[in-house]
């Protein structure tokens, strides 16, 4: 019997050192000359029965970056975007895709506890819409070249050294510069920001995970 405790109580020891252990040893984290793979994506949708009207959007974001320092990452960045409208009323559907391509910079400035790291981000990218509109069977589309320049939030919770989780916050501060690929269309430009997404996080947060090589 007298064993039997021994044994236990080793076992309680050595747990409870491991834990205490990992509670003070940061988990995850960044330093200069890694590499990193991240996919953002959001969705949405909205059924109005009063409307009648139906909406749906879906957003992928794949980003590869690299660690000039322990704190500045630069990368490369892909973009897209499907956004859908139907009003059986009018039955009417209007469709767009966009597909963009652009760079960023990423700095690290804040750890939250030992597993959440938080950053702020600056990308510029150049995209290529196509909508398609369909109105009682008759149907129309026109193409859109644009330019965005925007300024982000964002944190990585580690789940492990290298994989975490990433929830990312976007157009806090943005600048847009859209034109209709058809004759006589000027640009539409636009300039703002959009400070209000911390009163409703996870209906402004595109979610993904981050691998770090």
């Amino acid at each position: 019997m007298k064993k039997l405790l021994f044994t236990a109580a080793v076992a309680v020891l050595g747990f409870t050192s491991v834990n205490a252990q990992d509670e003070m040893t940061t988990v995850g984290g960044f330093e200069e000359g890694d590499v990193f793979v991240e996919g953002n994506f959001g969705f949405g949708s909205t059924n109005d029965k009063n409307t009648e009207i139906k909406t749906s959007s879906f957003d992928f974001n794949p980003k590869v970056g690299y660690f000039l320092s322990d704190e500045l990452a630069v990368g490369v960045e892909l973009s897209l975007n499907t956004d859908k409208t139907t009003d059986d009323v009018a039955d009417s559907e209007n469709k767009n895709n966009t597909f963009g391509a652009g760079v960023f910079a990423r700095y690290y400035f804040l750890e939250l506890g030992k597993r959440f790291k938080t950053y702020g981000e600056f990308g510029v990218d150049f995209d290529s819409s196509k909508n398609e509109q369909t109105v009682a069977s008759t149907s129309s589309e026109f193409k859109t070249n644009g330019f965005g320049a925007g300024l982000g939030l964002g944190m990585n919770y580690f789940v492990t050294e290298n994989f975490a989780i990433n929830f990312g916050l976007t157009d806090i501060l943005a600048y847009r510069s859209d034109k209709a690929d058809v004759d006589g269309a000027e640009a539409v430009t636009s300039f703002g920001s959009n400070v209000n997404v911390f009163n409703n996080f996870f209906a402004t947060t595109q979610f993904g995970v981050t691998w770090k090589f």
